[in-house]
């Protein structure tokens, strides 16, 4: 009995935690940093792809995190300083403006009175069938119906029509925030 506790709580030394925690740090920096470059677009709206992607990503890193160590102790205390880490991340951002632009960013304007802003479009990846798919969910044909539409930070597309307040495409897929 004492044997098979032993190896259901079998644990790496000190430095081995200590390694395992620093490494998770990193590699959880090296993340949101590489998703946040990806752009708000491809977090509003994921697709069958993206979600292999963050699959796969997790799995990637699963060993550079853990230093080979596959104990108990070690998992935990990975998932612990993710768990820490995204929390105070959280905080940071609510208490930073600063730190939330740059990370989160801002509104990006997609048609403004009726006229399309290409160079807003180009710099987000917004092709011109997303743009026209966001203003057929809003019943909308053109753009000369639109007064405004914006990329919003999570990756969704608001409508303003001329004759309406505001809309916004549904969401299909939660987005992920950073």
């Amino acid at each position: 009995m004492q044997d098979w506790l032993s190896k259901v709580f079998d644990h790496p030394t000190a430095m081995g935690c200590l390694l395992i925690a620093a490494k998770t740090l990193v590699i959880y920096f090296f993340l949101i940093l590489g998703l946040r470059l990806l752009g708000r677009r491809e977090m509003g709206q994921m697709n069958l792809h993206d979600l292999v992607l963050i699959v796969v990503l997790g799995n990637a890193v699963q060993n550079a995190m853990m230093n080979n160590d596959n104990s108990l102790v070690g998992g935990l205390i990975a998932a612990a300083v993710l768990l820490i880490v995204n929390r105070l991340f959280g905080v940071l951002l609510r208490r930073s403006r600063k730190v939330e632009h740059l990370m989160v960013g801002s509104p990006v304007l997609l048609i403004h009175d009726g006229v399309i802003v290409e160079s807003h479009m180009k710099k987000e990846g917004i092709t011109l069938e997303e743009l026209q798919q966001a203003l057929r969910e809003h019943g909308l044909i053109s753009p000369e119906q639109v007064r405004m539409c914006v990329l919003e930070v999570d990756g969704a597309i608001s409508v303003v029509p001329i004759e309406v307040e505001a809309m916004r495409t549904r969401r299909h897929l939660k987005a992920l925030r950073l």
